[in-house]
């Protein structure tokens, strides 16, 4: 009796990730005066409470809202600001309502898959194993009744959820929940009440502008001018603040975008727009000053040419980058090489952890000459569920502690700027058949390889288009091809596919061309046939000799 064949779940192709879409470089205001700053503050905190009173009417307005409703809310805020500043909170209000919503969807989706897994589990009898595909049932008794308990929690939940969403109830705070439930947890958070405050006053600030293509340095509530001066169209309320003409704010600090600054100066030379904000760094006591805009998202080179120089595949882990360098071919090159990072600590920590390891990595591929870095297209939404691996609190640490949104972002636009495509593969199997096949040919005394190192050259060789096995295994009767030739072997069109292999000495990577016969080789032996027997004049004359 035959075993059944494994069924695998269907590749998705590899392709070539759309390079960034959006712009952002960011100044600090420097040699700010003390009216400066407290022009700034002031702007800010009327704005962001004008800002604070639209969220919440956007947010009791729910599903019912209408562009009839909108125009009644800017309406109502450019009494008390300006249009262009009502233009610009009413956006804001509907980006952050529109985010919380799309929040809310992904933890109702969460819920379910929970729930899912939970009525799955706890249907199975006590004890039974799982499989690769589905999560066996629980230990013991006492773990059976527990998941039960948490099962009506999450039942509970998700209705809740759905009813809010039904309803369009959102639940969001300007500022962050977080900082928050900081307010009530000041110890564990290491902040005194002066410094929460100072912190909560600056999250909750208004001070960002749309860009508008058509007016003068795009942008005329935030005003940037190819100098770098900067200017703020200041609110009805505060308009006694003016230093300049047309109700105008205009600080002593000059920016100077160091990078991009040639891009940003030929945009609002040409009056298109740009998107501004200002914003306070608490820990740093500095003013910042943000320009962003968009672009059209297009391929940075097809698929074809990415792969004409070979690839650097990047296999992605909690703590580190695997990369192998292959040629066009799909071998290895080299050696392998680790990016390390470390996603411990603060948020701003953990960023500049990744971005300095994908710096390394794209330099380290500029060097070995390629144009495109394969990498997984990794997804682990429907993994993360604490309910699918029940006790391996590890392996869903692991699972969480991958970068892969950041990454996605960050790797698309740094290598964008440097001419490196980006190459996404299919996740499915690449550990498992990268060690399967790879792990052991490559290990030798000089070189140790990891499971991850194997999986790079798996995910490498998928980019390239090649399979991720070596080689098919040889015909069941004979060497002959009488069943046919090899599924991974040279084209026809390569030269020299059918000639003889050269000796072991001339393959390796440090043999010389032969001239003669080098020590430790050994001459062709001459035929023991008689057909084959040379009867030359020297072979009878030395022949003679010996025999005398």
């Amino acid at each position: 009796m035959t075993e059944p064949k494994k069924k695998f779940r269907q590749m998705v192709p590899a392709f070539v990730a759309l390079g960034p879409s959006g712009v952002a470089i960011r100044d600090r205001l420097k040699h700010l005066t003390p009216e400066n700053d407290r022009a700034l503050r002031l702007v800010g905190e009327h704005l962001g409470s004008l800002a604070s009173r639209d969220l919440a009417a956007r947010c009791r307005d729910g599903n019912d809202h209408g562009s009839d409703k909108w125009a009644a809310r800017k309406q109502g805020l450019t009494a008390e600001s300006s249009s262009r500043w009502a233009g610009s909170i009413t956006k804001a209000t509907h980006d952050q309502w529109a985010l919380s919503r799309r929040c809310q969807l992904a933890h109702i989706q969460n819920l379910e898959a929970g729930v899912r897994t939970l009525m799955h589990r706890l249907s199975l009898p006590v004890g039974e194993k799982g499989t690769k595909r589905a999560p066996g049932g629980y230990r013991s008794q006492h773990e059976w009744f527990q998941k039960s308990r948490r099962l009506a929690m999450l039942e509970d939940r998700l209705e809740q959820e759905r009813a809010d969403r039904e309803a369009g109830v959102v639940h969001v705070v300007r500022g962050g929940k977080k900082l928050a439930h900081n307010r009530h947890n000041l110890e564990a958070a290491q902040l005194t009440e002066a410094k929460w405050r100072q912190r909560w006053a600056a999250e909750r600030r208004f001070l960002q502008a749309d860009g508008e293509s058509g007016k003068r340095f795009g942008n005329e509530t935030i005003r940037v001018t190819s100098a770098g001066e900067v200017s703020i169209k200041l609110p009805a309320p505060l308009a006694d603040l003016a230093n300049a003409k047309r109700g105008r704010y205009v600080l002593a600090a000059r920016v100077e975008f160091k990078h991009r600054g040639t891009e940003w100066r030929d945009r609002i030379e040409a009056n298109r727009a740009v998107a501004y904000r200002i914003h306070y760094d608490v820990a740093r006591d500095r003013w910042y000053l943000t320009a962003s805009w968009q672009r059209p998202a297009v391929k940075t080179m097809p698929l074809e040419a990415a792969r004409a120089g070979g690839m650097v595949a990047v296999d992605t882990n909690s703590d580190h980058f695997a990369a192998y360098h292959l040629d066009v071919h799909g071998n290895p090159v080299g050696e392998p090489h680790r990016f390390s990072f470390d996603l411990t600590g603060a948020a701003p920590h953990r960023d500049a952890q990744v971005r300095h390891a994908i710096t390394r990595l794209l330099h380290w591929a500029g060097r070995c000459g390629v144009t495109a870095i394969g990498i997984e297209d990794l997804d682990f939404e429907q993994e993360k569920t604490r309910e699918k691996y029940g006790r391996k609190r590890r392996f869903r640490q692991l699972i969480s502690g991958l970068p892969t949104g950041k990454l996605k972002a960050r790797l698309v636009s740094m290598a964008a700027e440097v001419g490196i495509a980006i190459v996404a593969v299919d996740p499915a199997y690449t550990s498992m058949w990268g060690d399967e096949h790879w792990r052991k040919p490559l290990t030798s005394k000089n070189r140790k390889m990891t499971r991850h190192d194997a999986a790079s050259v798996a995910i490498g060789r998928r980019a390239l288009g090649h399979p991720i096995r070596r080689r098919t295994a040889p015909p069941h009767d004979d060497r002959s091809d009488r069943r046919g030739h090899r599924t991974v072997q040279a084209d026809r069109g390569v030269g020299g596919r059918e000639g003889t292999r050269r000796p072991v000495t001339e393959r390796a990577h440090d043999a010389r061309a032969r001239t003669g016969r080098h020590e430790g080789t050994r001459g062709t032996s001459a035929s023991k046939t008689v057909r084959d027997a040379r009867s030359t004049g020297t072979w009878v004359q030395d022949s003679l000799l010996r025999t005398e």
